[in-house]
């Protein structure tokens, strides 16, 4: 990964145009398409599989006039209704005729049913939709066009019902601030406004793409109002934060001398990794929320986990690019502040995380203990936490919405804005009425039931329907229990009616919806944590460092739960923050959790990779390793988190003032979320349990760690790639081996080493067994695993073996004729050209096929018969065959080899098809190709090479440290990856 993020990077910055062009295009075709599809946002709490949506469908198919949503036309006027009866008659026949409109119920209808306050000042006309589309813009713009005229004679007319709450995506000044706050967090960070600008735009082009894409996507899928707004916030947070990291880290390299492009791609392949690792965790979170089965909330999370991924290639690709424009102005100036930052000895001049981590690891029960209490205490009102979807009780004041809802309540009740719905199967009922009156009767004495609005069966006598309106709102919990009630009461009333019953109606749904969160929440969260353990046991090959990053993520989530409950459930600074009091958002704990999930990850992956490098770096025998690796570990790092955390917090409370009313409380846990977690638990708690466990944080069984995969997030195999490709280039030569010992099984090192230097178009005369020889081929080509170094034209193992196996050509010459004895020379030629252009023609394979033969011939001096079996040609003309064949691919190397030795003149043949350049490796006994002189290379002995190796790095250690013996500072402060010079990171990297 580190490896092929490295070369991403690289070019992005030299195909930095392109790649801004590229994004610039892909920005701008995104948010045209949304514009010429224009966005419809739409809020449909569908729930597949519960009793209440399955009703509803039902009711859709046999019953669609009450099955649709519907809208409260809600009159008031002071002299009374009833002096403008004939006005609200004519509104309610034009809205009738409305498209998809299924009725309009004025309030003196033979339908209505006591939709008149006691007083007379107030009534409501009731509007059904039909069951499919009944909510688009369009629509409701028609029926609120019937208002004017009502409005000139003195009526007040609002409009109430779920299909009226928000349909607009507002971004606010707040919001803005946010982003404001943020960019100064990074000026403070880097002391540059070029460089504090460079993570804001790119997270704004992610966050265009993003919103283009939801926003576009919802004129084709029903998108909920606020699934905007959360890919809005999240992609901003995550794309400021992935850019800061990588960016940071560039800086720090430029700072110590490196080149741009060497700087750029290096970072985008250590920090790039951990972004792109950091990244995926969320995603996965996010997209782990499509097994709670909610159509709306899987559309939000595919939203958000759309904004994370384009914020991570914006991160790994825009970010290079840009970098690479701005070339050396991002280079600190010597003795600027950004520039001592960078070169700082913590140990001599320590910084504030420092200084802090190391008050931590002086007294880390103290801390420990300091931090549990404190998450402790703000997760203690999770345990009277509510859950409940918003109604138009909880709109902002002042909206037709809010005052309609508002108006009903204190004419005719808080249930009216939330009837329920019970449906009867009535199909074996012969006495209908009577049945229907008696059911209704029963469900008016259930506590709770303020009175029946309405019972009546469809057209076709088979469906019945009783309205009951409780006596509590739709969102208040004891709406909840009249619903369980009534539930309760439907075996009793099937036994004694023979009518089977469900309850249904949006409150319902709404109940269904928040009940199935509540019971996924804690399922999910064993899944998000068990996830987190999994992925930081492959990552930092530890037991005891995921458990206590898993038990850090439960304080920190169990802590924002706890501060949402107090202050959006509670009311606690209610005025403050422009909210008013109530059960907190359904989907509210479940989002959070996937976010903070991935954030906590990211936070732990800076923290503690940076310990585990100076743990690796520090010397075994030091009593004091592990814990001055945590101290040194956490002040590399603790900048760059630090400024992230206080990016992420900024920009998440910004959409808490003056967000949408279901955007506040994920807002407000996100952002309280992200402060306990990064400066409470990983900053101060992570480094406590880390200096307490000591040598025991990295420990990890013998077994356990043969079998996990190497996820190589710090970048090692990069570092090791870097250390060869340096070596290459010192090595000089088209082909060069140093001491590579191909692998004889898993781990098991052969006995023979190789060491060779040959320039391109060299000839090379290989010795040893045929085995021998074989492994060797086949440890260039990656087959197997082999130690040592060996590069091909510039191109090192192990990182670049897939440019090498396109460069080399194998030809065992033993193989001819072992697929089939027949074959003939063109058949053979054909079966490979055919490979290699698997959709040209057969007659153009044909005479390609018959020009490869003829050439070959031609190579060989001697005609060959292209119909002869290959398994009958002579072994040099069969040997040119297979020769022409394998130059087909115009490979740089040239590999001849066969179990007797390749026949005297196969070298030759090689030579005249692929000419000079052509590097060639043979068998041959006495191999001459134009005149050229044939360089021996045989198998040396394993161990007298690995004593020859270990003298050469003894003798150098020694030069070493009597040129710059090691200060006492330097010694007691292992290198970190942010402190090494781009060789360090080479040579460190290969010793590892």
């Amino acid at each position: 990964m580190a490896t092929w993020l490295s070369r991403v990077g690289a070019a992005s910055m030299r195909r930095a145009w392109f790649v801004i062009i590229a994004w610039v295009v892909a920005l701008g075709g995104v948010l045209g398409g949304a514009v010429a599809l224009g966005p419809n946002m739409q809020e449909s709490f569908d729930i597949p599989g519960t009793e209440s949506q399955e009703a509803l469908d039902h009711l859709g198919s046999v019953f669609p006039q009450v099955a649709g949503s519907s809208v409260q036309v809600v009159l008031s006027a002071e002299g009374g209704i009833e002096a403008h009866r004939d006005a609200i008659e004519r509104q309610a026949e034009a809205i009738g005729d409305i498209s998809l409109v299924a009725q309009a119920v004025d309030p003196w209808s033979e339908f209505a049913n006591d939709q008149i306050s006691a007083d007379g000042t107030v009534a409501y006309t009731l509007v059904q939709f039909e069951p499919t589309d009944g909510a688009k813009p369009t629509t409701l713009d028609e029926v609120v066009a019937t208002a004017d005229a009502l409005r000139a004679s003195g009526v007040q007319v609002e409009f109430g019902g779920q299909v009226f709450q928000s349909q607009s995506v507002g971004v606010t000044i707040v919001e803005v601030f946010g982003v404001v706050f943020a960019g100064m967090v990074l000026f403070v960070t880097f002391w540059s406004l070029l460089t504090a600008g460079m993570p804001l735009l790119t997270a704004l082009v992610g966050v265009g793409i993003t919103m283009g894409g939801v926003l576009g996507a919802s004129a084709l899928v029903t998108v909920s109002n606020s699934a905007p707004l959360m890919a809005l916030m999240i992609g901003l947070a995550v794309g400021i934060d992935y850019a800061l990291f990588i960016l940071s880290r560039h800086r720090s390299q430029l700072a110590r001398g490196m080149g741009v492009i060497a700087s750029g791609s290096l970072a985008v392949g250590t920090s790039g990794t951990a972004v792109v690792f950091a990244g995926i965790t969320v995603i996965v979170a996010l997209v782990g929320l499509l097994i709670v089965n909610i159509p709306f909330l899987s559309v939000m999370a595919i939203g958000a986990a759309g904004s994370v991924a384009v914020a991570i290639a914006a991160a790994t690709t825009l970010l290079p690019a840009i970098m690479a424009l701005a070339g050396e102005r991002l280079r600190p100036k010597t003795g600027s502040r950004a520039h001592r930052l960078a070169l700082r000895d913590v140990d001599a001049q320590p910084t504030l995380g420092m200084r802090w981590v190391t008050a931590i690891s002086k007294r880390p029960l103290l801390a420990i203990l300091g931090v549990v209490a404190v998450t402790v205490v703000a997760a203690l009102p999770v345990a009277s936490l509510q859950l409940a979807l918003p109604d138009n009780g909880r709109e902002a004041a002042g909206s037709t919405q809010r005052i309609a809802n508002d108006t009903l309540q204190e004419a005719f009740g808080d249930g009216t804005t939330g009837p329920l719905v019970v449906m009867l199967d009535i199909t074996q009922v012969t006495d209908v009425m009577g049945t229907i009156d008696a059911v209704a009767d029963e469900l008016e004495q259930v506590p709770g039931v303020d009175r029946i609005a309405g019972a009546f069966p469809d057209a076709t006598v088979d469906t019945a329907i009783i309205q009951v309106i409780p006596t509590t709102g739709p969102a208040d919990p004891a709406t909840v229990e009249v619903v369980h009630a009534l539930r309760e009461l439907a075996p009793a009333i099937e036994a004694e009616h023979g009518t089977p019953m469900a309850v249904t109606g949006m409150t319902a749904v709404q109940i269904d919806l928040s009940q199935r969160l509540a019971d996924a929440l804690v399922p999910f969260g064993a899944v998000v944590v068990s996830l987190s353990v999994l992925i930081l046991l492959l990552v930092f090959r530890s037991i005891l460092v995921p458990l206590t990053a898993a038990l850090g993520f439960v304080l920190s989530v169990l802590a924002a739960f706890g501060a949402t409950v107090a202050i959006f459930q509670w009311g606690w600074a209610a005025e403050l923050l422009h909210f008013e009091a109530g059960p907190i958002l359904s989907f509210m704990p479940v989002l959070t959790m996937s976010v903070l999930f991935g954030l906590a990850m990211d936070y732990q992956m800076f923290l503690v990779s940076g310990m585990r490098e100076a743990y690796a770096h520090g010397h075994p025998s030091d009593p004091d390793r592990a814990r001055s690796a945590v101290r040194h570990g956490f002040a590399a790092n603790a900048r760059v988190v630090t400024a992230a955390a206080l990016i992420m917090f900024f920009v998440f409370f910004a959409f808490v003032p003056e967000g949408m009313a279901m955007i506040k409380a994920i807002a407000f846990g996100l952002a309280f979320g992200v402060a306990i977690d990064a400066f409470l638990v990983r900053m101060t708690l992570v480094p406590a349990l880390m200096t307490l466990m000591g040598e025991r944080a990295w420990w990890l069984p013998r077994w356990l760690d043969r079998i996990l995969p190497n996820m190589d997030v710090e970048g090692e195999s990069l570092g090791r790639h870097r250390a060869a490709l340096a070596w290459a280039a010192d090595a000089g030569g088209h082909l060069a081996l140093e001491r590579l010992r191909p692998e004889l099984g898993h781990d098991l090192p052969g006995e023979q080493s190789w060491t060779l230097t040959a320039p391109r178009g060299a000839v090379v005369r290989l010795g040893g067994s045929f085995a021998e020889r074989q492994r060797l081929a086949h440890a260039l080509l990656s087959d197997i695993g082999a130690t040592g170094s060996a590069h091909l034209g510039g191109a090192a193992l192990p990182g670049d073996a897939a440019t090498i196996r396109q460069r080399m050509a194998l030809v065992d010459l033993d193989l001819a004729g072992t697929g089939s004895h027949q074959e003939s020379a063109h058949q053979a030629a054909r079966a490979a050209l055919a490979l290699r252009s698997p959709f040209a023609i057969g007659t153009v394979l044909d005479r390609r096929a018959s020009t490869l033969v003829e050439r070959a011939g031609i190579a060989a001096g001697t005609p060959i018969d292209a119909a002869a079996p290959m398994a009958r040609l002579a072994p040099l003309a069969r040997a040119a065959v297979l020769l022409a064949i394998a130059m087909e691919r115009t490979p740089s190397l040239l590999w001849i080899d066969a179990a007797g030795g390749a026949p005297t003149g196969a070298a030759a043949i090689a030579a005249r098809l692929g000419g000079d350049d052509v590097t060639i490796v043979t068998s041959e006994a006495s191999p001459e190709a134009h005149g050229r002189a044939a360089i021996e290379l045989a198998p040396a002995s394993a161990a007298a090479e690995d004593r020859a190796a270990a003298q050469d790095r003894l003798d150098e250690q020694r030069v070493a440290e009597a040129a710059h013996p090691p200060t006492e500072a330097a010694s007691a402060h292992p290198p970190t990856d942010s402190d090494a010079s781009a060789g360090d990171l080479a040579t460190t990297g290969a010793d590892r």
